[in-house]
């Protein structure tokens, strides 16, 4: 049998399209592509996040924000020196934007000026930190991002 021009023409067309419906359908079925927000209540937060811009600024303010420094022990969080250690409250919030079963958070108490992150909770990668704190009724809050 002899196929025409047009005739192929709309033959490649079809192969193409059932081409292109078969990886959407497969990306959008399959579980090994995972397609989760970062949290799971990412609108809630997002009506927060004036709160978070302002604790941002807020500890912009002070003499000297948190420092982190990567030991053999883990990470270690500086806290403002001139600051009372006994009025310091919070949580750091370490999350892994690649796996959320990775995902922790610590409460914060002090000893001295410093938290340390234990090593055995980090795996090697991206991690995101959030430190949320407060100190005598201000709010303040600090984020980076740690390659480990």
């Amino acid at each position: 049998m002899k196929i025409n021009w047009g005739t192929a023409i709309v033959i490649a067309f079809i192969g193409f399209i059932a081409f292109i419906m078969y990886f959407v359908i497969s990306m959008s079925t399959d579980s090994k592509y995972n397609h989760d927000l970062v949290t799971d209540d990412y609108y809630q937060q997002e009506l927060k996040y004036q709160n978070d811009i302002n604790k941002v600024e807020n500890a912009k303010k002070l003499s000297e924000n948190i420092t982190w420094k990567k030991t053999e022990d883990g990470i270690l969080l500086a806290f403002p020196k001139d600051l009372d250690i006994t009025s310091i409250k919070g949580k750091v919030f370490l999350y892994r934007p690649s796996n959320k079963q990775l995902d922790f958070e610590i409460p914060i108490s002090l000893s001295n000026h410093n938290l340390l992150i234990p090593d055995n909770r980090l795996l090697d990668g991206r991690w995101n930190i959030k430190i949320d704190w407060t100190y005598k009724d201000e709010a303040f809050m600090y984020k980076d991002q740690l390659s480990y």
